[in-house]
């Protein structure tokens, strides 16, 4: 047995004593645990708890050999749709087959049918309203990145199915990529909270300085020495850095590093197109007697600034034949030595240097005095805010402060289009809108009506749930709390803790009458903008993102 396969087994057994709401229906054993690992697969790659990964999921009859699915948000005209495909030997836990060329083949197949607005394919309900969200969006002119995530507990595709992959991806050029996902990869980022110990080498001359009782030292390093480190540690060496890996092909900055690092007339240049990379330590050593190219020893390295620099510049060095990046391409290197009581100081310069990605503003807001307010009053009430990501949440009393702002932009703002398609910018440009006077009371009541909305998206009461469903949650939510401020005759800078519980009792009272007058509403809405003639599910994904409704419904 091999060692990582058999922790990733066990951990699947305690997926399915312990989340089975999450799995199939049923004694089948060897289907729950196939789909327990497609979930430790989703959940580990997008870094998401079993709930949300659970949303993913589309396995099943007619899912054209798709595992799970996740649409990334519009950014640059562009966006990122993640294809999983999970296949798990339950026998065999040596880790030595490959990925099955079938399914291989299955994958490739199905990425030319499904971003195809034109082509017809039976899809199951789980599957069908993500695909024509996608289709509807490409025939908007937005341009779809494809990774596919072949997950298996052995080793990679033959030299056959690679043939496939290299096919399709001079068909598609660099929209799509195939990733292999196994069960190293998933032990390697469960681990990677180990502290790395590691020996740098420098090229040329360095400055090193004490400050207020910290160590600094700049210095210039070769990409090459970058590649090495990062695989042979990984994602290790990120731990504390707020920003993720936001992937080659989908983020221009790492596009323009990777074609930097690929052009003989730039890339010995890279030192002065690139910002450089910084990193934190306990300690580093290096001699002093030497006076360039220094070999410096580093104790629990983390790098916290420059991350998309060092994956882009791995995943480059790793995709290119050698000989293609220069070994006169450098990189500035800034290494800081702190005591372990500076841990806060870490938190700063992460915050400060990671600053310009609107990706982690949720991060950066979380010390605003209306997140600590939030916080507290939301305590009070019997909950628990979470202000960071990095807290961890669990438990339906804990409410994030990320949920807190796509509910209250969809109810309170009357803005639904913009809570579900424009993430990443609700603590950005939209951080004011959305928080401004915002209370405790108004921002609880606003998830828990949204929470509700989206439990019956996911399990509809109704044995024949309307075609929008899947799409209208947010629209749902916002019809619900005009509802409740109507029949309570209040407004909204008048809900507060005094009248909070009131609220919330006329909600939960009349939830189920509250729902299905939104439903009739949202029906209605649609008859007045397209008649009574059918709405292809491409023609509902692209009303509900666009917002055409709001006029229709007051």
């Amino acid at each position: 047995m091999n060692i990582n396969a058999g922790i990733i087994d066990q951990q699947l057994t305690g997926i399915i004593e312990g989340h089975p709401e999450y799995l199939p229906d049923g004694n089948d054993f060897n289907k729950k645990r196939s789909a327990a690992f497609v979930l430790l697969c989703i959940s580990t790659c997008l870094e998401l708890p079993f709930a949300d990964a659970a949303e993913l999921i589309t396995d099943g009859g007619n899912d054209a050999g798709v595992d799970g699915l996740n649409i990334g948000e519009v950014e640059d005209g562009e966006f990122l749709v993640t294809i999983f495909q999970g296949k798990y030997k339950i026998k065999d836990l040596t880790g030595t087959f490959n990925f099955p060329e079938n399914g291989v083949q299955k994958v490739v197949d199905t990425v030319q049918i499904l971003f195809d607005p034109y082509r017809t394919v039976a899809l199951n309900n789980k599957i069908a309203p993500k695909i024509e969200e996608i289709r509807s969006l490409i025939r908007d002119a937005y341009i779809p990145n494809v990774r596919v995530i072949l997950c298996n507990n052995g080793i990679g595709w033959t030299d056959q199915a690679n043939n496939w992959i290299n096919k399709a991806k001079n068909d598609y050029g660099d929209k799509v990529e195939f990733i292999h996902f196994n069960h190293n990869s998933i032990v390697n980022i469960l681990q990677r909270s180990k502290k790395v110990d590691t020996t740098l080498t420098l090229n040329g001359q360095a400055i090193v300085e004490d400050m207020n009782y910290m160590r600094v030292l700049v210095g210039r390093v070769s990409v090459h020495e970058i590649h090495r480190l990062f695989d042979e540690h990984g994602d290790k060496l990120l731990e504390r850095n707020i920003r993720r890996y936001l992937g080659l092909h989908t983020n221009r900055v790492n596009t323009a590093i990777h074609q930097t690092l690929c052009d003989p007339q730039k890339s010995d240049k890279f030192y002065f197109y690139n910002n450089g990379i910084t990193m934190v330590c306990d300690k580093f050593d290096y001699n002093a007697f030497q006076k360039t190219d220094y070999k410096v020893q580093l104790k629990n390295i983390q790098v916290i600034n420059g991350g998309q620099t060092c994956k882009t510049i791995q995943e480059t060095l790793n995709s290119v034949l050698p000989g293609i990046v220069s070994d006169s391409a450098y990189v500035m290197l800034r290494i800081y030595q702190l005591a372990e009581m500076r841990k806060d100081f870490v938190q700063d310069i992460t915050y400060a240097t990671n600053s310009q990605n609107p990706v982690d503003l949720r991060d950066l807001r979380s010390n605003d005095e209306i997140q600590k307010q939030l916080e507290l009053g939301i305590s009070d009430l019997g909950y628990s805010y979470k202000r960071q990501r990095e807290e961890g949440v669990g438990g339906s009393n804990v409410i994030t402060s990320s949920i807190v702002a796509e509910s209250v932009l969809a109810i309170w703002r009357q803005r639904p289009h913009q809570a579900k398609f424009r993430r990443k910018e609700h603590f950005g440009k939209l951080y004011e809108y959305i928080f401004k006077a915002l209370n405790a009371a108004q921002a609880l009541l606003a998830v828990l009506i949204f929470r509700t909305v989206e439990n019956e998206r996911k399990r509809p009461a109704s044995p024949s749930p309307p075609d929008y469903l899947p799409y209208a949650s947010h629209y749902i939510s916002m019809l619900i709390g005009k509802k409740i401020l109507a029949d309570m005759d209040t407004s909204l800078p008048e809900v507060s803790h005094r009248n909070f519980r009131e609220l919330l009792q006329q909600f939960e009272s009349n939830q189920a009458k509250y729902h299905e007058q939104a439903v009739d509403d949202m029906k209605n809405a649609l008859i007045s903008c397209y008649g009574n003639r059918e709405i292809s599910l491409q023609q509902l994904s692209a009303t509900f993102r666009r917002g055409d409704l709001l006029e229709m419904l007051g």
